[in-house]
C-alpha cells in the first residue's frame, strides 16, 4: 500500500508540543546508520512550540543544537519522507513546560559524531530521547551498546564504522537510534508519509531565543 502524502501546511496543522519528528537526511554515515538498524529514518526533532508562522522543532545536528521552523526541518529530508508519532498519554502543561526547559537547556550544544550518550555533547536521538524523558518521565528509544546494534546486523559492512572510529569501534559505548525511538510502544502514529510543499512555504532555517 503505498504512504500517504500531505502538504507540509496540512501536516503541521495537526501538530502538538512534544510531538516527535523522524526524517531521512542523506549524509553519511547518517545513511548507514539507517541501513544498520533497519529503518528508513536517521534524524529526529521534537516540537516544543508555535509562533506567529508555525511549528517550532527543537534539533540536535551539525555544528549545533537548534530550533528550526518545522517547514524547513521537514524540507531537509530525501524526498520528503517523514513521520510524526505522539506520546499514547497527552502531556500535561506542567509537562509541555518541562519540555520547553529541557529542550531549551540543551540548545548550542556542539554535536556528537561519536553518538556517544555519555557525551558531554548531543545527537539527535539523544536530545528528543532525555527531553521527553524530562518532561514527561518516559523512557523513549532503547539504549543500547554498539555490539548490540551491530549483532542484530552481522552482515553489516564494517568498514566505515571502522574508519570513523580511527581504526577502532568502541563496542560497548551506549546509544539511543532513531530507529529506536521510532518503534516505541510508548508512542503512536499521527502521520508517516510524505510531505509536499506549500505554496508561499516560510524560508527561515532557524528560530532565534
Amino acid at each position: 500500500m503505498p504512504l500517504p502524502t500531505l502538504r507540509v501546511s496540512e501536516l503541521e496543522d495537526s501538530l502538538r508540543e512534544g510531538d516527535i519528528i523522524f526524517t531521512r537526511i542523506t549524509g553519511t554515515p547518517f545513511r548507514q546508520l539507517a541501513t544498520l538498524t533497519g529503518t528508513w529514518t536517521n534524524h529526529v526533532g521534537i516540537v516544543v512550540g508555535f509562533d506567529g508562522i508555525g511549528a517550532v522543532v527543537a534539533e540536535s545536528r551539525l555544528p549545533l543544537s537548534c530550533r528550526t521552523r518545522f517547514s524547513r526541518f521537514v524540507r531537509r529530508s530525501a524526498q520528503g519522507r517523514v513521520a510524526v508519532l505522539r506520546l499514547q498519554n497527552p502531556l500535561t502543561e506542567e509537562s509541555v513546560r518541562r519540555l520547553r526547559r529541557a529542550a531549551r537547556y540543551r540548545l548550542g550544544r556542539l554535536y556528537d559524531t561519536g553518538f556517544n550518550l555519555r557525551s558531554r555533547r548531543q545527537f539527535c536521538s539523544r536530545f528528543v530521547h532525555e527531553v521527553l524523558q524530562e518532561a514527561a518521565g518516559v523512557a523513549v528509544g532503547e539504549v543500547v551498546t554498539f555490539r548490540n546494534l551491530l549483532e542484530q546486523k552481522p552482515d553489516t559492512d564494517l568498514r566505515l564504522w571502522t574508519a570513523w572510529y580511527f581504526g577502532s569501534i568502541p563496542w560497548q559505548r551506549t546509544t539511543v537510534t532513531p530507529a529506536s525511538l521510532y518503534a516505541s510502544p510508548s508512542l503512536s502514529v499521527v502521520f508517516d508519509g510524505f510531505a509536499r510543499p506549500s505554496p508561499n512555504a516560510a524560508t527561515t532555517a532557524s528560530v532565534r531565543e
